[in-house]
This record gives C-alpha cells, structure tokens and sequence, in this order.
C-alpha cells in the first residue's frame, strides 16, 4: 500500500520559516518523481516545487522561487520542502504527491499518489 505523509506544518509569522516533510512508502522511492502542491481556501490546487528522483534539481512556481528549497533524501524515503520569508499568501493546505513519470511536473493530474496534507497558516 502506498502512503504519502505529511508533516511540519504550522503556524508562523510572515517572514519565518517552517520545514515540511514528507515520507514515502510502498514504493521504490528513487524511481518516483515527487513534488509539493498546495491549496487554500476557495482556490485551486497549485504546483509549489518537485524534485528529479536523483534529488540533483528542484522546480519551483514562480511564486516561491528563491524563497522555497525542494530536497530529498533516498535514504530515508523522504521529500523536504524549506519554506522561508513566508508570506500570508502562502497559507494553504501543503500536499506533497508522487509518480513514475518524469514529465508535466507541474500538473496535478499527472501524480499517482497523494498524502493528506498538513496545515500552513502565515500570519501577518
């Protein structure tokens, strides 16, 4: 069975900083894209960042662009996503998500997997 967990969400000021991670099971975690979405309220899902399975390159909205770092760790069967100088904007619902292929990052649909989400709330 595969499982996707979330953790690391919080609540922060604007211009802090939290950690999500995400620890995958029931797959071969290297051979898996996985990447971070998020969703707040009344809005759309969004593609936040993903990573290559080798963990050597990040993509990232441009919305979070030089403030957020995607990482993994093959070892630990673990995605981590450092979010800094955070915004209120960016207060949403995180998901991280997982598939077998390498293209559409950005593209919901295009994930297998889904973990339930954790919580992040920027206040101003």
């Amino acid at each position: 069975q595969v499982q996707l967990v979330e953790s690391g969400g919080g609540l922060v000021q604007a211009g802090g900083s939290l950690r999500l991670s995400c620890v995958v099971s029931g797959v071969t975690f290297s051979t898996y894209t996985v990447g971070w979405f998020r969703q707040a309220p009344w809005k759309e899902r969004e593609f936040v960042a993903t990573t290559t399975r080798g963990g050597g390159s990040g993509f990232y909205a441009d919305s979070v662009e030089g403030r957020f770092t995607i990482s993994r760790d093959n070892a630990k069967n673990t995605v981590y996503l450092q979010m800094n100088s955070l915004q209120p904007d960016d207060t949403a619902v995180y998901y991280c998500a997982a598939m077998q292929g390498t293209w559409a990052l950005s593209n919901p649909t295009s994930y297998d997997y889904w973990g339930q989400g954790t919580h992040v709330t920027v206040s101003s």
